[in-house]
């Protein structure tokens, strides 16, 4: 009985096993941008660190950074004249906020129907369950035939501000043929994707004062300019009617399209009807000069991801607030630099902001667009592993969400990533309700497992 025929037989006696775990681990509130979970960001940390020390990565430990820690193991002793697969993840959650809108606890992950919901099901510690089964079941039955490096942050969601930081100093440690990144997604359950580009994001957060306390609005109001009305006065300006945005200097180094990548992304099946209904929404919006696939991967975008000001309590508080704020995040395509776009918009702010009030602006973690090589060993291997689940050949994408750490690979190890994922658009990862197709999930680790075993070949071509 062949190596890949044993782990197979080994996912279908250990399918509740598996669950088991990813409950587990899902039940852990390692949110990432609340202090308040510092402890279940160390929990989880720590169930990682046993999870791969049950595995034989005896060497697994946390490495410390000015944040949360990351998780880090490699094959040891390593084989010789086999090659080595960096596999990436991360342990850290959104914020489930507004908890009302969930059926049930976030973090008492439940099973309905086909799907686990929780949060974290799909993004991304679905994945890096399916990551770590995969190895299990190949280690378990027979031996893995490369060497494996895990690097596992708990900062992915506020922007791996100091991923960075832990490439650059174990570098030395980190040398990989290729990483294996499961943190994006498919399509749909039965067309698996693999991604070759990513957007970049900068975030900022925009702050306009007016007086030096909340004011009476019948006594004051007619004689001082509300920040709250001077606040969405400055976002309305940032776009126009369809959509683009209207930064002075923000599509200058937009690199276009060319005929043959439109032609690419032309294959991917879209109805807009179908997105429509996923997203809830009346229309679908954007720039009428590219498709929705396009304007989703291709293009860049600022939007608003929250708006504060004033009372906001039940009944009336009739009120001139002192302050207001809005959260801005943009995505980004290659060839933009985040710290540019963040000068364009603070240039902005000073040419329209009246004087009537004072604005600040702070700028959080970036990082740049990336493009993967979609010829290198590492794809390669990674759309023959999907295809032999699947039995069709994986669609190429753009994916409009922003990965750092591909980019940060890239820049700091000269390492390319291998990108896909086992989450499906209707997932509502980054909401309320977050769920994973545990179908698509149990197919995405018995293509993890024909990844590792069919990789060497792949690497000596």
């Amino acid at each position: 009985m062949s190596d890949k025929t044993q782990a197979l037989n080994y996912i279908e006696r250990h399918r509740q096993a598996f669950l088991n775990a990813l409950m587990e681990f899902v039940s852990i509130p390692s949110v990432s941008t609340d202090s308040d979970h510092k402890g279940n960001i160390l929990q989880a940390a720590r169930w990682l660190v046993n999870e791969l020390q049950r595995l034989g990565f005896t060497n697994a430990r946390l490495v410390e950074t000015p944040g949360h820690p990351v998780v880090f193991a490699y094959t040891d002793p390593p084989l010789l004249d086999s090659p080595t697969v960096l596999i990436y993840g991360h342990y850290d959650v959104q914020p489930p906020d507004p908890y009302e809108e969930w059926k049930n606890p976030p973090f008492s992950p439940w099973l309905e129907g086909e799907h686990l919901y929780g949060r974290g099901a799909s993004d991304m510690k679905g994945q890096v369950v399916a990551a770590l089964k995969a190895v299990e079941a190949i280690a378990t039955t027979g031996s893995l035939p490369l060497n494996i490096i895990w690097v596992i942050e708990g900062e992915e969601e506020i922007g791996s501000p100091n991923l960075g930081q832990f490439l650059e100093q174990n570098r030395h440690l980190l040398r990989a043929d290729v990483a294996l990144n499961l943190d994006t997604g498919m399509i749909a359950p039965d067309q698996p994707t693999i991604t070759y580009a990513l957007r970049g994001v900068a975030a900022f957060e925009l702050r306009v004062y007016g007086p030096e306390r909340d004011l009476h609005s019948g006594l004051f109001g007619g004689v001082v300019h509300n920040p709250a009305q001077a606040l969405c006065e400055l976002i309305a300006g940032m776009h126009d009617a369809s959509g683009r945005v209207l930064i002075p200097g923000f599509y200058d180094r937009v690199r276009p399209l060319d005929e043959e990548e439109r032609r690419e992304l032309a294959r991917i099946p879209f109805k807009e009807i179908e997105l429509v209904r996923i997203l809830g929404v009346p229309h679908l919006y954007g720039e009428a000069d590219y498709t929705p696939i396009e304007r989703i991967g291709a293009r860049p975008t600022l939007e608003i991801n929250g708006l504060y000001s004033g009372y906001t309590g039940q009944g009336s508080k009739t009120i001139i607030p002192a302050w207001a704020m809005a959260k801005i995040s943009t995505r980004l395509v290659p060839d933009q630099d985040p710290e540019e776009v963040h000068q364009q918009l603070r240039a902005y702010l000073e040419a329209k902001c009246p004087p009537t009030v004072r604005w600040e602006l702070t700028a959080f973690a970036g990082s740049p667009a990336s493009i993967t090589d979609r010829h290198h060993p590492g794809v390669r291997a990674l759309a023959h592993a999907l295809k032999s689940v699947w039995g069709k050949d994986p669609l190429f994408r753009r994916e409009g969400g922003s990965v750092p750490v591909v980019g940060m690979m890239q820049r700091i190890l000269g390492l390319e990533s291998a990108l896909s994922g086992f989450g499906l658009p209707d997932d509502h990862i980054h909401s309320p309700n977050e769920r994973l197709h545990l179908p698509t999930w149990y197919r995405g680790i018995q293509a993890v497992i024909e990844f590792l075993l069919s990789y060497p070949e792949f690497a000596r071509v």
